[in-house]
């Protein structure tokens, strides 16, 4: 068997077409797992659905999708890598780990299509490795032979209109063959894991675009009482505030609450 096997080219359709699903479980992968089995990704799936609906930072959701993965699958480590479309050429980068030193998760990327997550990134696809050791694609062999690694599933985090915005690996210690219901209940959990992580970009931006807004009519009012006190102009009352905010090191926003609250005393 090649050390490398692209999902897409099985030679079972009926596999084939098990595989490919982005959502759901088709009959016949049904059959080849145990109730215990199916509840534990129907857990997974819920413990990060309910990370859809929380207010937790980006960060946290990550940690929180490897982790609920790597516990319900038991596979030895997962990792989940995101696409930054904020640079040019876009890159890969590793975001979260359960079972890595931090440290090396840190600034850790790779070229948009460089190695096996840039693959299953570029071409949509789940991907199987038999011997991560073994194959050329593979960028990271002095953690897997650190680590004890061995076989690797790399599955797209798929979004609204089939759109990959990253990657989820998971690791074993030793040879193993992922089945058809195993690549197709990770799969589930990566899709669900992928509007998990949209909709926490998207209340990020969100909380963002509001602070903006609450400061910049936090500063309005300072200016205004400003120019009540002082007889400054529009202009003069702001780069006053920014004067301030630079010479004791706070945000203009701090500066801004302080005129306003010395308004009131």
């Amino acid at each position: 068997m090649k050390p490398m096997r692209e999902i897409s080219r099985r030679d079972s359709k009926k596999e084939r077409e098990s595989v490919s699903e982005t959502s759901g479980y088709a009959p016949s992968t049904m059959e080849k797992i145990t109730p215990k089995t199916y509840e534990k990704y129907i857990k997974a799936i819920s413990d990060i659905s309910i990370a859809i609906t929380s207010e937790q930072y980006l960060e946290d959701i990550l940690k929180l999708i490897v982790m609920v993965t790597a516990k319900v699958t038991g596979f030895e480590i997962c990792s989940l890598w995101l696409i930054d479309e904020s640079v040019t050429p876009k890159k890969i980068r590793l975001k979260a780990t359960q079972a890595i030193d931090p440290e090396y998760v840190k600034d850790r990327s790779l070229g948009r299509v460089e190695g096996v997550v840039g693959f299953v990134a570029t071409h949509n696809q789940a991907l199987v490795i038999k011997d991560v050791l073994k194959e050329p694609r593979f960028k990271e062999k002095e953690m897997a032979k650190k680590l004890g690694l061995v076989s690797m599933l790399s599955v797209p985090l798929r979004v609204k209109d089939g759109k990959v915005i990253g990657v989820l690996n998971c690791f074993t210690d030793k040879p193993h063959e992922f089945s058809a219901a195993e690549i197709n209940l990770i799969t589930a959990v990566a899709n669900q894991a992928g509007v998990a992580i949209m909709n926490t970009e998207l209340i990020v931006k969100t909380k963002v675009i509001q602070e903006e807004l609450e400061t910049r009519k936090l500063v309005e009012r300072a200016k205004d009482v400003l120019i009540r006190r002082r007889g400054m102009t529009g202009e003069e009352a702001y780069r006053w505030i920014q004067k301030r905010s630079m010479d004791s090191r706070k945000s203009i926003r701090t500066v801004a609450d302080a005129i306003l609250l010395s308004e009131e005393v």
